[in-house]
């Protein structure tokens, strides 16, 4: 079979590429291991994703955001950053605008889903195989275990930081395990959480709260984050519901208040990737594949809607001009704007990540004075709120403004409504 563009991976990200892609002119490929129907009804995952305001801009231009259930869009309004050794937290945000919007992982794969399916020039193959990838100066090929090939000028790999599409065309990735695991759950609260995020680097463990919205019939929702080494871990798996509940009460030290109707629990290992290479002869790597993020900046998939946006305005721009998309002047101009806008946050991560799980007192102390530095410093504060909200910049490109039509459609609060969800 013939394409413009074969996209390895139904995730997030390779879904929003193809649904950018729509209507371009370029006849694109969707292959994906997992079944038809498990792409349009995902099963939920504890993910919860926090979406920067420009994440949210491109996800209504895809027509995703509209497609998304009202009551899974909760606004992140403020994040506090705590550290044991610290009295006072570091505050981000507070402003008129929240800082981003927490949704559910499997709500925005089943919008992007949604949004797909009613794509003209996206051809799904799902339940499938991929035996062997091959790319060269001519063309691009991928063959599936069960005989059938795909011949197209330019292959995308967005199959994730385990990327077995990167393995193939042999591009090595920087793998980084952190050594630990995490531990994703909702639960029902006391104490209100005002739509403010929590980090909380604690000896041994870090900790963290995303606010949900209100419980039913009466408190307060949350998904609480524990990252803990694997002992500790099994032993938080072990317990029963009314266990575990008490035992997040007394790792948030009481400030959570009485905690009740814990939700499925979801463990997940974390580990972090960085491909040596973002594009290669006629293949780009997307999302995960290109850089897989610790959590603990809430980045990860910004960062793929990112490359998204990058890579889609340039094969848009073939398309319109007729040209290859598997060009290599276009695929190195991918990549480098990529790699420079993903770099400096993925080693700042890392940096965190080692600042503040280190438990030495030395390091204890440096990072508490930092922390304290940082709170009394608002300009700095502003700086990391715009920086965490990526909120537009006057004149530069990659901005878009939101129609009348669109605003007119969403609820007062940023919401998508329900009148235009499909």
């Amino acid at each position: 079979m013939e394409t413009d563009v074969i996209v390895i991976g139904a995730g997030p990200a390779g879904l929003c590429l193809a649904r950018a892609l729509d209507v371009s002119g370029l006849r694109v490929a969707l292959l994906e291991r997992e079944s038809e129907e498990s792409l349009r009804a995902p099963k939920f995952d504890g993910r919860e994703i926090a979406l920067t305001q420009r994440s949210v801009r491109l996800l209504r231009d895809l027509g995703v955001w509209s497609r998304l259930p009202p009551d899974e869009c909760h606004p992140l309004c403020e994040a506090h950053v705590f550290d044991a050794g610290a009295r006072e937290p570091l505050k981000v945000g507070g402003g008129d605008e929240p800082l981003g919007w927490l949704v559910p992982n499997h709500a925005i794969r089943a919008a992007a889903f949604d949004a797909v399916s009613g794509s003209q020039d996206v051809e799904l193959h799902a339940g499938v195989r991929i035996a062997t990838v091959e790319a060269d100066t001519t063309d691009a090929c991928v063959r599936l275990e069960d005989g059938r090939s795909f011949a197209a000028r330019l292959i995308v790999a967005a199959d994730g930081r385990f990327s077995e599409t990167r393995r193939h065309l042999g591009i090595p990735a920087r793998m980084h395990d952190f050594g630990r695991a995490m531990l994703v759950c909702r639960v029902t609260h006391e104490r209100p959480h005002d739509d403010t995020a929590w980090e909380w680097f604690d000896r041994g463990q870090t900790l963290a709260r995303l606010p949900l919205g209100r419980a039913t019939p009466c408190g307060h929702r949350s998904s609480v984050v524990l990252t803990l080494t694997g002992a500790q871990m099994r032993d938080l798996q072990a317990m029963d519901d009314a266990a575990f509940a008490g035992e997040i009460a007394r790792r948030f030290h009481g400030r959570l208040g009485a905690v009740s109707n814990p939700g499925e629990r979801h463990v997940y290992p974390l580990v972090g990737a960085w491909a040596t290479r973002f594009a290669g002869t006629r293949v780009a790597l997307l999302g995960d594949a290109a850089v897989g993020m610790h959590p603990v900046t809430a980045h990860g998939f910004n960062l793929g809607l990112l490359g998204v946006e990058r890579l889609a305005a340039e094969l848009r721009d073939a398309a319109a001009t007729r040209a290859d998309p598997g060009d290599p002047v276009r695929l190195a101009r991918y990549e480098r704007g990529h790699r420079l806008a993903t770099a400096p946050l993925h080693l700042a991560t890392r940096g965190i990540v080692a600042l503040f799980t280190d438990d030495r007192a030395p390091i204890r102390a440096l990072r508490a004075g930092v922390l304290r530095a940082s709170a009394g410093f608002p300009p700095f504060r502003r700086l990391l709120a715009t920086f965490l909200s990526d909120r537009p910049r006057t004149g530069l490109p990659g901005n878009h403004r939101i129609t009348a039509l669109r605003a007119a459609s969403e609820q007062g609060d940023g919401r998508p409504g329900r009148a235009d969800r499909w």
